[in-house]
């Protein structure tokens, strides 16, 4: 340092290059990344914005840099060698790394701010504002995306970064190494037009439901495994005449008469009225609980620690039934 205390013009030369090089080492990364996310040399480049023979070139030269092959070439992508696989674990860590130091600086400069990308269940869709409600209101800087995914699909994009969080049912199926808390507990009813089957009921059980011509969503996805679990559980199972992988799907045929439905409460609630009836089902009492998912990381970018934070002031208590009976 001079006599002001401030960098030489050398060592401010050198720590520009250091840092240069640094930043130039994570782009190189997350194509890495991209690439092993879409598998494909053309589609990887699409999502970084750069041309084809571009990406080629910048992992090439990481392997270089490296000094290992990590990705298997032929006429097409065909996979990544083993030491691929070992370098895409730590990419993946510091590229949320560099992510997270970036946001914590500019946090600090600026205040809270930037873009937050929420996946979540179908069947928790009418929930995510009671959580980005009052997070845009603590923080007007902050813009979101909010992804409509299966469970299956949001712990996947947590692991690739491709979400920041995740609204997903806890307890049903594993949900792997994350932060987990724990924000309500999803229970059933049966959706159903007025004048049919058990439409003049004020309750219902599992296996009276089970009796009539139903739609439902598909096996892919778990609410569905969750409702024929507890059907089996119940000592009964259901046929549905219809499937589809859309909520609203199955409303519209609700309404048309010839269709019920079993439905989550917090859905029913919003979508349901005018002609069409929510019946609750008991017999058993079931119900499973739903919370917000985040990679075990610390520390976790501030965006992310931020809804954490809130995530855990509304934090539901935990029941004896979180999963189904």
């Amino acid at each position: 340092m001079d006599e002001a205390g401030s960098l030489s013009p050398v060592l401010q030369t050198r720590k520009s290059g250091t840092a240069v090089r640094a930043e130039y080492m994570i782009d190189k990364l997350e194509m890495f990344i991209a690439l092993a996310q879409e598998k494909h040399f053309g589609r990887a480049a699409e999502e970084c914005g750069v041309t084809q023979p571009t990406l080629s070139a910048t992992i090439k030269q990481l392997e270089e840099q490296l000094g290992v092959l990590l990705v298997l070439r032929g006429s097409r992508f065909q996979g990544l060698t083993p030491e691929g696989e070992r370098v895409l674990e730590w990419a993946r860590r510091l590229v949320a790394d560099a992510r997270t130091m970036q946001q914590e600086l500019k946090a600090v400069r600026d205040g809270l701010s930037g873009h937050l990308r929420i996946g979540t269940i179908p069947t928790a869709l009418t929930f995510v504002p009671e959580l980005t409600t009052p997070f845009a209101d603590q923080n007007p800087g902050v813009t979101f995306s909010v992804l409509s995914r299966s469970s299956t699909e949001i712990l996947s994009l947590l692991e690739n970064l491709e979400i920041d969080v995740g609204i997903t049912y806890l307890g049903n199926e594993p949900v792997g190494k994350v932060v987990q808390i724990p924000l309500y507990r999803e229970t059933y009813c049966l959706v159903t037009s007025e004048g049919a089957p058990l439409s003049d009921r004020g309750k219902v059980s599992w296996r009276e439901v089970s009796q009539i011509p139903l739609c439902l969503l598909t096996k892919g996805m778990q609410n569905r495994r969750i409702v024929d679990n507890i059907l089996a559980r119940a000592g009964t199972d259901v046929a549905p005449t219809l499937q589809s992988d859309s909520i609203v799907s199955l409303f519209a045929h609700v309404r048309t008469g010839k269709w019920a439905s079993i439905v989550p409460k917090t859905l029913a609630d919003t979508f349901a009225g005018g002609t069409l009836r929510t019946i609750p089902i008991t017999e058993p009492d079931a119900g499973t609980m739903v919370g917000l998912v985040a990679t075990r990381r610390e520390p976790h970018a501030p965006m992310i620690a931020a809804m954490l934070r809130l995530a855990k002031r509304m934090e539901a208590p935990k029941v004896e039934s979180d999963t189904p009976l």
